[in-house]
């Protein structure tokens, strides 16, 4: 059975990384969401281990100390970050991951101790009217947020070359699908199938019980 692999996926804002990881988990039952850790106040219908783990700062903090923490960031006063040992037992059951971070929560992954099973996508608009417009059309912010959001972006978008795919999301049908043929293709690697050790070796046996 092949090791479980951490997909990071990032975009600014309304490029559309969060459907898009939605939707691969529908096409894949084999791959999961990383699911953050935050100090902040639960929501209205919102469940501990369902949206959020929900911890208090000391606690949060604490695990940071014990390097229980993959990655981390403070957001509007709030911590957030992505617990270790969920996903440890993921990947060591072969299930594929899907983190849906910023740039510096990628980076911070790609500096972990699983860096090797980490695979990093950028996900870019095809031009900045249609982020704004998207931004928009979703209607979950105010247009101060969606300004601010619209700041932020640039920021995002200059971190492209860090990753090691970038795709343009101008049809996130055919996005998802580039997607698609990543996951299979990473999931194929040499590298992600030690039973091909045993498989050359028992190959060679019986190549020399021929001759």
């Amino acid at each position: 059975m092949r090791r479980g692999i951490l997909f990071i996926l990032s975009s600014p804002s309304g490029a559309g990384k969060s459907t898009l990881a939605r939707r691969l988990m529908a096409w894949d039952k084999n791959i999961s969401f990383s699911i953050s850790a935050t100090t902040r106040s639960p929501r209205v219908g919102e469940l501990n281990g369902r949206e959020y783990f929900f911890h208090s700062k000391v606690k949060f903090e604490e695990m940071i100390s014990k390097g229980e923490m993959l990655e981390h960031a403070s957001v509007f006063g709030n911590l957030y970050g992505s617990p270790r040992e969920p996903v440890d037992i993921a990947i060591n059951e072969g299930k594929d991951v899907i983190f849906d971070i910023d740039w510096q929560g990628g980076q911070q992954l790609r500096n972990s101790g699983l860096s090797e099973d980490a695979v990093s996508i950028f996900i870019l608009p095809p031009s900045i009217s249609e982020l704004e417009n998207r931004l928009k059309n979703r209607g979950k912010d105010s247009e101060t947020v969606i300004e601010s959001r619209m700041k932020k972006s640039l920021d995002e978008i200059s971190h492209w070359a860090e990753y090691d795919y970038c795709l343009v999301n101008d049809d996130i049908d055919n996005t998802e699908k580039k997607l698609q043929y990543i996951i299979e293709a990473e999931r194929l690697k040499r590298s992600r199938s030690p039973f091909l050790i045993d498989l050359v070796r028992k190959l060679g046996r019986e190549f020399e019980q021929e001759i």
